[in-house]
């Protein structure tokens, strides 16, 4: 889990002291009926909510844009336990979903059209996200554990781990390579992902934390200085030759751009960064001017339905209370609002 607060990120190791906490008296958990197919003839979006640091009090959204029907809970509605601590992000892969829970150090996997429980994966420190490399094998991030996790698909277990500089983050697969951004150093590095090994490193100048390909099979990459001494830069880096090819430097010191996205024609970059930018792949510099303004709210996660090009932004409000998710058009219209879990941060769109 990430904070920006007043300008820097931190890492969340939020205490709260029993009796902050008003519990609401409406129950807002659905009938559900175990062997329903959510995804059949429908578009929806899950939204991961982290929960409050050591509470296990992370949960799962069930959002259907028709219908403007939010479902809280949704993991514990349907197997009848909690979901975990701390859930980072989302995948939905071959029919499953799975789910990266960074403080219980495991991945929940669940049937993704029955949202049933199928595996609990073990073994990690602090993972963060989940990238399929082929059928068969994944590769898991981490905050602490100084390597990628290699994740056998069909056991649902461990089978190796690739050494690793620092924390890793967001990574992206492309050629049989997977770039893997890192928040504590200042270079991207290169897994072959056939053999498992890192082959190379592209200085970013800063630490790196999100990553997006667009229509031209270029890699964009969001760079920031966690203690706010270097300027932010957005890198575009050619994956054959790993080469810089093109770089933007944000001029405020106290801008920390970060949950980088793209839409579905893949042209059009979003960040955050304080409020919601967008920005056309072929511009020659930074956008000036926001395109959704926050209002006093505490921005925090970022999504782009790549069906609808609708713009999903999540407020943590005071990463204590339930969150807010805010929709919008792809013209950057309101169209809903809705109340989520604790800090909702991660969007997967079906």
């Amino acid at each position: 889990m990430i904070f920006k607060i007043k300008g820097l990120y931190k890492v969340a190791f939020l205490l709260i002291f029993y009796g902050v906490f008003v519990t609401a008296c409406k129950d807002d958990r659905p009938v559900i009926t175990p062997n329903n197919n959510i995804l059949v003839g429908q578009r929806g979006v899950f939204i991961t909510n982290e929960g409050n640091f050591q509470f296990g009090n992370a949960s799962i959204t069930l959002y259907e844009p028709d219908s403007r029907n939010a479902v809280n809970n949704y993991f514990e509605n349907v197997n009848n336990r909690p979901l975990g601590d701390v859930c980072q992000s989302i995948h939905v892969f071959n029919g499953k979903a799975y789910m990266v829970l960074n403080n219980s150090g495991n991945i929940e996997v669940v049937n993704a059209y029955t949202f049933e429980s199928e595996a609990t994966i073990s073994g990690f420190i602090a993972p963060r996200y989940f990238l399929p490399v082929s059928l068969s094998k994944a590769y898991i991030s981490d905050l602490y554990a100084g390597q990628i996790s290699v994740l056998n698909l069909t056991s649902q277990s461990v089978s190796k781990t690739i050494n690793y500089a620092g924390w890793s983050e967001q990574m992206l697969n492309i050629y049989g390579k997977a770039f893997v951004t890192n928040q504590e150093n200042t270079y991207i590095y290169v897994i072959n992902t056939a053999k498992d090994e890192v082959v190379d490193s592209i200085y970013a100048g800063l630490g790196s934390n999100s990553i997006v390909e667009d229509a031209n099979a270029q890699l964009w990459v969001l760079c920031s200085d966690l203690n706010g001494q270097k300027k932010a830069r957005l890198l575009r880096i050619n994956p054959v030759t790993h080469a810089v090819e093109k770089e933007f430097v944000f001029q405020d010191e106290n801008d920390l751009p970060w949950r980088l996205k793209i839409n579905a024609r893949a042209d059009t970059l979003y960040f955050l960064n304080e409020h919601v930018y967008r920005m056309p792949i072929d511009a020659d510099e930074l956008p000036t001017q926001n395109f959704i303004t926050s209002q006093n709210n505490n921005f925090y996660g970022l999504g782009v339905c790549p069906f609808s090009g609708d713009v999903y932004v999540s407020d943590a409000i005071d990463y204590v209370q339930r969150g807010v998710v805010y929709r919008y058009s792809a013209n950057g219209v309101e169209v809903d609002v809705f109340q989520s879990g604790i800090i909702p941060g991660d969007f997967w769109f079906w």
